[in-house]
């Protein structure tokens, strides 16, 4: 079994989840420009060495944070139909998306992105990578159990299930009414072209 070197930092689970926790409360109130190491530090009730053990800098931080937020909220089941799939799929991006504090944290982040693209860059793909490749596998299964078209255009089927919810939720800042999951599946399974399920 292998030991820490002498000297060496020992990063505790609860203080990087303190840590992360106070990012987040910081992203909500403050927004990405106005984010600083010391407030996240005070807020976590940390030095601001410990931040510094994890993440070089504030943009690491912040990607850091928000993207192990988002992909583990994306939906990675397989209830054996696309039908099922698509519904917990749906219901996780809604709650995402309406998160009480990420709901407050996306458009300064867009905001973010749009006046500095090549810093957003990174947390865009590092977010939407992993999120657009568990709707994909989900895809690729409905492929598979002959739901779908084995010629489906993955990139546009993608953008046609995720869309919808964030132009509502986000952009137009609608809500997503009881029945709305329901309607938005049935209206996806048919822009799909999806057989049976």
């Amino acid at each position: 079994m292998a030991r820490t070197p002498t000297g060496a930092a020992v990063l505790q689970p609860e203080v990087t989840q303190a840590i992360a926790d106070a990012v987040m409360w910081e992203l909500a109130e403050q927004g990405y420009g106005r984010l600083s190491m010391e407030a996240v530090a005070k807020r976590a009730g940390v030095g601001k060495s410990a931040l510094y053990r994890r993440w070089v800098s504030k943009e690491q931080m912040i990607a850091s944070v928000v993207t192990e937020f988002s992909v583990s909220r994306a939906a990675e089941v397989d209830t054996g139909s696309l039908r099922g799939d698509l519904r917990e799929t749906m219901q996780a991006l809604i709650d995402w998306l309406t998160h009480p504090l990420f709901s407050r944290i996306l458009p300064d982040l867009v905001a973010e992105d749009a006046r500095k693209p090549d810093r957003g860059r990174g947390l865009r793909e590092a977010i939407g990578g992993p999120r657009r490749e568990v709707g994909e596998a989900m895809l690729r299964r409905a492929i598979a159990r002959g739901e779908l078209a084995e010629d489906l255009d993955m990139e546009l089927a993608l953008d046609i299930l995720a869309a919808p919810i964030y132009w509502r939720l986000v952009v137009r800042l609608a809500e997503a009414e009881p029945d709305y999951v329901d309607r938005l599946v049935e209206f996806a399974l048919r822009a799909l072209g999806a057989q049976g399920g």
